[in-house]
């Protein structure tokens, strides 16, 4: 098992730039880096065809991130990866109903708590699924979960 060195490219993304590394809760930790950096993107381009291909890109990146950290780790999906968690805030990013600071909020929330409770079928995916495409599809999961309780929400409010 080798150890983890941010100066290697792959684990440096991996672990959202060394957020994953921060206790407790990595993958919230993770998701507040993604969530900053997607927020600052967005202040700079206000482009959804941005986000769309950003989130495309680092999805196919992360599936060899994630699997090339994983054996090095010799651990499928260690809590401390957390390109998947960036990237599925980056997803979310293409379809926000609005772009504020109360949806940048409810993202962050609904996001945590879809990824954490993984309700069906995420939990299966997140079973059955190997290598870096199983640990970047439940995220991916979790995010689509959370658009669509975002969608409803901003219906009532």
């Amino acid at each position: 098992m080798k150890q983890i060195n941010l100066k290697n490219p792959i684990h440096f993304f991996a672990f959202g730039f060394g957020s994953g590394l921060l206790k407790p809760a990595p993958g919230t930790w993770g998701t507040l880096a993604g969530l900053i950096i997607a927020i600052m993107l967005w202040s700079l381009t206000q482009s959804v065809l941005f986000f769309v291909l950003l989130t495309l890109i680092s999805f196919i990146a992360g599936c060899y991130i994630c699997t090339q950290t994983s054996k090095d780790l010799n651990v499928h999906d260690d809590g401390r990866i957390v390109w998947d968690e960036i990237v599925a805030i980056f997803l979310m990013f293409c379809y926000l109903p609005e772009y504020n600071l109360l949806s940048y909020l409810l993202t962050f929330i609904s996001f945590r708590v879809f990824d954490i409770l993984k309700p069906y079928p995420i939990h299966y995916f997140d079973k059955k699924l190997e290598s870096g495409l199983g640990i970047m599809f439940d995220d991916i999961l979790a995010a689509i979960y959370a658009l669509i309780s975002l969608h409803i929400l901003y219906c009532f409010i």
